[in-house]
């Protein structure tokens, strides 16, 4: 018997044992959602109110929690709507939507990580040119760039997906991602799959590789710099490596293990794969950022005692 394929105008999703327990689950979205918001929020306005921290660092840090926000909006909210209904389940544009602010996401994520990579390097090993490589104009287009090539790239990738005839609209996962809806069409995809491979060959593999070469760099100046200057590295770096490490580890379980054996993996185990996503990164990178940057943890202790103005 052959398939039937059609454009479905809803897609079901797999929320699997999450139901039995949705309203406590309801809480824990919640308390995530809000907990994103309030600690990449507190950065961002830090960081716009002091002239102090208007630095290309901190602005790139600001542009990170930029992109959590962003990242958290496309997933919390529907999250937490499905969970307080009977059937899980999301429109075919809303779908499509929200795979492009995931993947988007990602794509400026790893994007802006490779802009603090540079300014690190430049930081650590042209000290006498930073002003002058990194003006506002270099920050500028470094933070555009950031932001245009994951909508350039991503539009495509959402572009090739919504062309494509399904035969079903039952997803595995309890959002959307592109290959879950790839993986429902009965045509050949291989337009899809080259595309998407090129993608991940350049987010996980050529822009990291990018990123470690800037840091063996900046590794061969500290050791014949001095101890003063190594510490500013151990201080600035860190924190970025810390970024960088887990955002890989969770991207390349999320798109290796899901895009090759999504079924053969226990539910919980998707469940928390997933998770990691779209969880960790958001509530982590404000985290680090403000224990570990001194200027960012003075300033956000000084905007929470600030004392309100009186009229």
């Amino acid at each position: 018997m052959e398939n039937i394929t059609f454009t479905p105008s809803v897609l079901m999703l797999n929320f699997g044992e999450l139901t039995s327990l949705k309203y406590l689950y309801c809480i824990l979205v919640l308390i995530g959602y809000i907990l994103i918001v309030i600690l990449n929020g507190m950065v961002i306005i830090t960081v716009a109110q002091h002239k102090s921290l208007q630095e290309p660092m901190y602005i790139f840090i600001s542009v990170l929690c930029i992109n959590a926000l962003y990242g958290s909006s496309a997933f919390y909210p529907s999250l937490l709507v499905n969970l307080l209904r009977n059937i899980q389940s999301i429109s075919y544009p809303a779908c499509l939507i929200q795979i492009f602010c995931i993947h988007s996401y990602g794509v400026c994520e790893i994007s802006i990580l490779a802009c603090m990579a540079y300014d690190r390097y430049v930081s650590i090993c042209n000290p006498l040119r930073y002003n002058k490589i990194m003006n506002s104009s270099t920050v500028f287009k470094l933070v555009l760039v950031s932001w245009l090539y994951p909508i350039i790239i991503i539009g495509g990738v959402v572009g090739l997906t919504a062309r494509l005839p399904l035969c079903d609209n039952n997803i595995l996962k309890f959002y959307c991602d592109n290959w879950s809806v790839v993986r429902l069409s009965c045509v050949d995809t291989t337009i899809n799959n080259i595309y998407g491979l090129g993608i991940t060959a350049v987010g996980l593999g050529l822009i990291p590789l990018m990123i470690f070469y800037s840091y063996i760099k900046i590794l061969r100046a500290c050791i014949k710099s001095s101890v003063e200057v190594k510490e500013k590295a151990l201080q600035t770096c860190t924190p970025h490596l810390i970024t960088l490490t887990n955002f890989l580890i969770d991207t390349l379980f999320e798109i290796l293990i899901h895009r090759f054996a999504p079924a053969k993996l226990p539910y919980e185990l998707r469940v928390i794969m997933s998770l990691q996503f779209l969880v960790v990164p958001p509530i982590l990178n404000p985290l680090i950022y403000g224990l570990k940057m001194k200027e960012i943890k003075k300033k956000v202790k000084e905007l929470m005692l600030a004392k309100p103005r009186t009229i």
